[in-house]
């Protein structure tokens, strides 16, 4: 005689098939589109749907192969930047029927080599962006075959596809911007060493100064960590510099976040920006043109990156090589440099 759970029962695929008159195996194969008569498939949601039984995913991803699930590991999922990445990633997922399984590395390799265990055999493929943990680490724990796609990662000495923004490009061109505006004399407020979205960055200033015939001194590199809280540390430097003869007239900064600490900063300290100093930032995060004044700033793609990334999971890559793409980045120009008095 068939069993009907109580309400302090967890329903099983066992009361579905027993109240459905059917095996289990019948059961498992009509919730998983497996192969089962229509008019028992039909029969066998509805009392599935009766009873309020959810299948267990991770049995049903080993009945089914997959999971229907995208791993998404970040770094952090504060400020605007790594949330812009997730709306790009969720809203291209669902459109592909998946839903994501998100978590955060701190930029630890440690933090990073846990959860990406963690993840194996819950996800059918992997989105990685952990610019501080070298490829070589992700690969000592990714399973072979699971499709992956590192963000903003090097392209070199690895496997693993890779989507980026041009940050060295889009560096290069806030320079030239404050160049071609008179400013001769440009700093840089620096991502942390070892990032590789610093370093790109980094070389973008560079190159933007080599560009235009420009050289700068060592101690106008301010390192900082991409945060508020470094900017403003960075911009307390930053106004000694610019006080001093011969001082910087111009600072290209490179993250958003830290842009807006350095300015209010300045402002504390009576520089007016850009009277007295003129900043460029990179990011462009939503807030960037709500602020006061209104960031001059490089836009990053930022939610495209996240589209782009659960596009490529969705397709097979035949290719023999594993994909390289640079999203472009292009320049907001708005108040926040003017030219060198």
């Amino acid at each position: 005689m068939p069993t009907s759970p109580n309400r302090s029962t967890a329903v099983t695929i066992r009361h579905v098939a027993d109240a459905a008159g059917v095996a289990v195996s019948t059961v498992s194969r009509a919730l998983n589109g497996g192969v089962v008569g229509e008019d028992t498939a039909e029969r066998v949601q509805q009392v599935a749907d009766r009873l309020g039984y959810v299948p267990n995913a991770t049995a049903r991803g080993l009945v089914r192969s997959r999971t229907d699930a995208v791993g998404v590991l970040l770094p952090f999922l504060t400020g605007e930047f790594y949330p812009e990445v997730v709306r790009g990633l969720d809203q291209t997922v669902q459109q592909q029927g998946r839903h994501l399984v998100l978590s955060t590395s701190h930029n630890s390799p440690a933090d990073t080599v846990q959860v990406l265990r963690t993840m194996h055999g819950l996800v059918d493929g992997l989105v990685v962006m952990t610019p501080a943990v070298p490829p070589a680490e992700i690969a000592r724990v990714v399973p072979d075959g699971l499709p992956t796609v590192l963000l903003n990662a090097p392209w070199e000495g690895h496997d693993f596809d890779v989507l980026s923004t041009d940050g060295r490009g889009g560096a290069r061109a806030a320079v030239e911007h404050l160049a071609d505006l008179g400013h001769e004399r440009i700093a840089i407020l620096a991502g942390e060493p070892g990032n590789q979205d610093a370093q790109d960055r980094l070389d973008g200033w560079r190159d933007g100064l080599a560009a235009r015939g420009l050289t700068a001194p060592d101690d106008w590199i301010l390192w900082g960590d991409f945060s508020h809280e470094a900017g403003v540390a960075s911009g307390r430097v930053l106004a000694d510099l610019v006080r001093q003869p011969g001082g910087p007239t111009a600072a290209f900064v490179s993250s958003d976040y830290m842009a807006i600490g350095a300015i209010r900063t300045l402002l504390d300290q009576g520089l007016s920006v850009p009277g007295a100093v003129s900043i460029a930032s990179f990011d462009d995060v939503p807030s960037a043109s709500f602020v006061n004044p209104p960031l001059t700033t490089v836009h990053a793609s930022t939610v495209e990156l996240g589209e782009r990334a659960a596009t490529w999971l969705g397709q097979t890559h035949a290719g023999p090589l594993p994909r390289r793409e640079r999203l472009p980045a292009r320049l907001m120009v708005r108040a926040t440099t003017a030219p060198h008095r």
